[in-house]
């Protein structure tokens, strides 16, 4: 039986690898069999990193942060009438001056302030403020 323990050594050894990575943000998988058909991640993201707004037509997000401070932003697309360029391609946006902040939400346990349920279908995307951890759990396997 193999225990995983989350503790500060895991998360120091995370936050070095997400520093060296270009997205700097790492993700580690949490499920235990390649059978295990959730999303159980720790996310670990740096200063600096970008998360393009994005949303989940199959799930909604259930997120809980361990360690840091970040904002979990909102938008709504708005009305694209005037020009016939693709604002998304289903999940992500290609043109983020095309959605409009709509709510934000601060993550920080000390301020206990620990997580945020995100409803399904709902265009989101993140801003760090110091490095973060984060534990996201979605339904299906990922990318499906």
């Amino acid at each position: 039986m193999e225990i995983q323990l989350i503790n500060d050594e895991l998360l120091s050894e995370f936050h070095g690898k997400a520093s060296e990575n270009e997205r700097l943000r790492i993700n580690f998988d949490l499920r235990t069999t390649p059978d295990d058909g959730s999303q159980r991640m720790l996310n670990v993201l740096e200063l600096g990193t970008k998360v393009p707004i994005h949303r989940h037509l199959k799930s909604s997000e259930s997120v809980i942060c361990i360690e840091g401070h970040l904002d979990w932003v909102f938008y709504e697309k708005l009305s694209n009438k005037e020009n016939n360029v693709p604002v998304h391609d289903d999940e992500t946006a290609t043109d983020e001056t095309l959605f409009k902040e709509v709510a934000r939400v601060r993550l920080c346990p000390r301020e206990k302030l620990y997580g945020v349920q995100v409803p399904k279908g709902v265009w989101h995307s993140i801003e760090v403020y110091e490095p973060s951890t984060i534990f996201e759990a979605k339904d299906g396997a990922y990318g499906k």
